[in-house]
Protein backbone atom coordinates (compact mmCIF):
# COMPACT_ATOMS: atom_id res chain seq x y z
CA UNK A 1 0.00 0.00 0.00
CA UNK A 2 1.56 3.08 -1.05
CA UNK A 3 2.27 5.62 2.26
CA UNK A 4 0.04 8.70 2.48
CA UNK A 5 -2.88 6.88 0.65
CA UNK A 6 -4.00 4.31 3.20
CA UNK A 7 -4.95 4.93 6.90
CA UNK A 8 -5.24 2.07 9.19
CA UNK A 9 -7.18 1.70 12.62
CA UNK A 10 -7.85 -1.24 14.90
CA UNK A 11 -11.84 -2.26 14.85
CA UNK A 12 -14.07 -4.99 16.32
CA UNK A 13 -15.61 -7.34 14.09
CA UNK A 14 -18.72 -8.27 14.83
CA UNK A 15 -17.97 -11.07 17.26
CA UNK A 16 -16.19 -8.54 19.48
CA UNK A 17 -12.85 -9.86 18.03
CA UNK A 18 -9.83 -7.40 16.97
CA UNK A 19 -9.51 -6.71 13.60
CA UNK A 20 -7.21 -3.87 11.48
CA UNK A 21 -9.21 -1.79 8.95
CA UNK A 22 -6.77 -0.06 6.06
CA UNK A 23 -8.84 2.67 4.49
CA UNK A 24 -7.81 4.34 1.06
CA UNK A 25 -7.98 7.80 0.92
CA UNK A 26 -7.45 8.90 -2.47
CA UNK A 27 -11.17 7.51 -4.49
CA UNK A 28 -12.81 10.42 -5.36
CA UNK A 29 -12.44 10.04 -9.09
CA UNK A 30 -13.65 6.62 -9.05
CA UNK A 31 -16.55 7.72 -6.59
CA UNK A 32 -17.55 10.56 -8.61
CA UNK A 33 -17.75 8.13 -11.77
CA UNK A 34 -21.83 6.25 -11.61
CA UNK A 35 -20.15 3.43 -13.56
CA UNK A 36 -18.27 2.12 -10.53
CA UNK A 37 -21.19 1.14 -8.37
CA UNK A 38 -20.57 -2.31 -7.41
CA UNK A 39 -18.50 -3.14 -4.48
CA UNK A 40 -16.97 -6.54 -4.83
CA UNK A 41 -15.63 -7.83 -1.59
CA UNK A 42 -12.71 -10.84 -1.70
CA UNK A 43 -12.21 -12.76 1.30
CA UNK A 44 -9.41 -15.20 2.52
CA UNK A 45 -10.73 -17.26 5.29
CA UNK A 46 -7.43 -18.31 7.14
CA UNK A 47 -6.62 -20.87 10.54
CA UNK A 48 -6.23 -17.94 12.77
CA UNK A 49 -3.54 -17.51 15.65
CA UNK A 50 -4.16 -17.43 19.39
CA UNK A 51 -5.22 -13.08 18.57
CA UNK A 52 -7.34 -14.04 15.38
CA UNK A 53 -4.80 -13.66 12.79
CA UNK A 54 -2.86 -15.04 10.11
CA UNK A 55 0.39 -16.93 10.75
CA UNK A 56 3.65 -15.37 9.02
CA UNK A 57 3.14 -17.64 5.76
CA UNK A 58 -0.20 -16.82 5.28
CA UNK A 59 0.39 -13.08 5.65
CA UNK A 60 3.07 -13.28 3.13
CA UNK A 61 1.07 -15.07 0.55
CA UNK A 62 -1.59 -12.46 1.34
CA UNK A 63 0.61 -9.66 1.05
CA UNK A 64 1.63 -11.00 -2.17
CA UNK A 65 -1.72 -11.45 -3.15
CA UNK A 66 -2.62 -7.83 -2.45
CA UNK A 67 0.82 -6.48 -4.57
CA UNK A 68 -0.33 -8.24 -7.61
CA UNK A 69 -4.04 -7.20 -7.20
CA UNK A 70 -2.95 -3.58 -6.58
CA UNK A 71 -0.68 -3.82 -9.39
CA UNK A 72 -3.03 -5.30 -12.28
CA UNK A 73 -5.97 -2.64 -11.29
CA UNK A 74 -3.08 0.40 -11.66
CA UNK A 75 -2.20 -1.13 -15.02
CA UNK A 76 -5.88 -1.22 -16.30
CA UNK A 77 -8.49 0.81 -13.47
CA UNK A 78 -11.57 -1.05 -13.97
CA UNK A 79 -11.65 -1.20 -10.40
CA UNK A 80 -10.09 0.25 -7.17
CA UNK A 81 -9.07 -1.05 -4.06
CA UNK A 82 -10.57 1.06 -0.76
CA UNK A 83 -10.75 -0.99 1.79
CA UNK A 84 -8.64 -4.17 3.82
CA UNK A 85 -10.12 -5.94 6.56
CA UNK A 86 -7.36 -8.10 8.75
CA UNK A 87 -8.48 -9.91 11.84
CA UNK A 88 -11.28 -12.54 13.23
CA UNK A 89 -9.65 -15.88 10.79
CA UNK A 90 -10.63 -13.69 7.66
CA UNK A 91 -8.65 -11.21 5.91
CA UNK A 92 -11.13 -8.98 3.21
CA UNK A 93 -10.22 -6.55 0.28
CA UNK A 94 -13.14 -4.17 -0.75
CA UNK A 95 -13.00 -3.11 -4.18
CA UNK A 96 -15.10 -0.95 -6.23
CA UNK A 97 -15.76 -1.79 -10.12
CA UNK A 98 -17.45 -0.96 -13.03
CA UNK A 99 -18.10 -4.85 -14.06
CA UNK A 100 -18.10 -8.17 -12.36
CA UNK A 101 -16.88 -10.04 -15.74
CA UNK A 102 -14.06 -7.45 -16.06
CA UNK A 103 -13.23 -7.78 -12.73
CA UNK A 104 -13.53 -11.60 -12.23
CA UNK A 105 -10.49 -11.44 -15.28
CA UNK A 106 -8.80 -9.30 -13.89
CA UNK A 107 -8.44 -11.02 -10.39
CA UNK A 108 -8.07 -14.26 -12.28
CA UNK A 109 -4.80 -13.07 -14.52
CA UNK A 110 -3.26 -11.43 -11.48
CA UNK A 111 -3.49 -14.00 -8.99
CA UNK A 112 -2.69 -16.60 -11.73
CA UNK A 113 0.95 -17.11 -11.10
CA UNK A 114 0.10 -17.75 -6.98
CA UNK A 115 -1.18 -21.22 -5.65
CA UNK A 116 -4.95 -21.62 -5.52
CA UNK A 117 -6.02 -19.81 -3.23
CA UNK A 118 -9.09 -19.88 -0.41
CA UNK A 119 -11.30 -17.10 -1.50
CA UNK A 120 -14.76 -16.34 -1.24
CA UNK A 121 -15.90 -13.43 -3.28
CA UNK A 122 -19.30 -11.44 -3.16
CA UNK A 123 -20.72 -8.45 -4.93
CA UNK A 124 -23.94 -6.08 -4.76
CA UNK A 125 -24.77 -2.63 -5.99
CA UNK A 126 -23.32 0.16 -3.84
CA UNK A 127 -23.84 2.86 -5.81
CA UNK A 128 -23.81 5.42 -2.86
CA UNK A 129 -20.60 4.29 -1.51
CA UNK A 130 -22.37 3.43 1.66
CA UNK A 131 -20.21 0.91 2.50
CA UNK A 132 -17.18 2.99 2.17
CA UNK A 133 -18.58 5.50 4.03
CA UNK A 134 -19.10 3.35 6.99
CA UNK A 135 -15.56 2.07 7.11
CA UNK A 136 -14.12 5.46 6.89
CA UNK A 137 -15.77 6.40 10.44
CA UNK A 138 -12.97 3.92 11.59
CA UNK A 139 -10.21 6.92 10.77
CA UNK A 140 -12.64 9.38 11.85
CA UNK A 141 -12.82 8.15 15.46
CA UNK A 142 -8.71 7.88 15.29
CA UNK A 143 -8.27 11.76 15.00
Amino acid sequence: MAEGIWWTAPAESESGRRIMVSGRRDVEKFRSNPRFNIRVEVSWPYPPDAEGFPDEPTALLMEEAQEALEAAFKKDPVAVLTGVFTGDSRRDWIFYTLSTHIFGRKLNEALASLPVLPLEISAENDPGWEAYDEMAEAEIKMD
